[in-house]
């Protein structure tokens, strides 16, 4: 089964042996994650996730427990940061979670560290796709620094419509404010301008965007 998987997602799968092919597949797992499930804390190296299905949100944490969503992952992605162990460079703690219920195939970090350590087509394959990851963190960053409020918030809720395909946006809004690294407060005062604005309308179902055309003028 992960012979085939990995066939088709790693692009070094036929220039390594056949006895670390093997190996990597006996230390493969396929899990299925319940939405809201906490994957990787942070803290070990919880190994190589390619998403098979469902999709996966990775945040960072301040010791105040404030979250901010870096990106996430769908079908076929796969998440490098949750594997410390393979990459040195990763010296920061970033969290995993299920967005959806999602099925994943996780490769022990132990056992594809000492792969990539015989094969530096994997190590470099590794590098790049967490690098590749990193313009998605500095366009958050970006955001955070240098962006108004009701800037991002439209990005994120025409972000959402976009992902989702609908107009109503089923996150509250401590949630929303949860994703945005923001404070619930602040999020309610800058939903009810854009409902007074006639933008959106808020209801304890979430957020219906009514004028997707000014809502796309406030990204601009």
């Amino acid at each position: 089964m992960f012979e085939n998987i990995y066939k088709e997602y790693f692009p070094f799968w036929e220039k390594i042996s056949d006895e670390d092919r093997e190996y990597i597949c006996r230390n493969s797992h396929m899990f299925t994650y319940p939405k809201g499930r906490n994957i990787h804390n942070g803290e070990e190296c919880s190994g190589v996730i390619l998403v098979r299905s469902g999709s996966l949100r990775l945040y960072m944490m301040s010791d105040e427990g404030k979250e901010i969503t870096l990106y996430r992952l769908y079908r076929g992605d796969l998440c490098m940061l949750s594997a410390s162990c393979v990459l040195d460079a990763i010296t920061f703690d970033v969290f995993v979670d299920a967005e959806e219920d999602s099925q994943c195939c996780v490769v022990s970090g132990p056992a594809f560290a000492a792969v990539s350590q015989r094969n530096p087509d994997i190590r470099i394959f590794a590098l790049e796709t967490a690098v590749s990851r990193f313009s998605d963190v500095m366009w958050v960053l970006q955001q955070v620094l240098f962006m108004s409020m009701d800037k991002r918030l439209a990005i994120f809720l025409s972000d959402e419509s976009a992902r989702t395909g609908s107009d109503t946006i089923t996150l509250t809004h401590g949630q929303i404010a949860r994703y945005m690294g923001s404070a619930r407060e602040v999020v309610s005062r800058m939903l009810k301008y854009f409902a007074g604005e006639g933008i959106v309308e808020v209801s304890r179902g979430g957020v219906m965007i009514l004028d997707k055309k000014r809502l796309r003028n406030l990204t601009l």
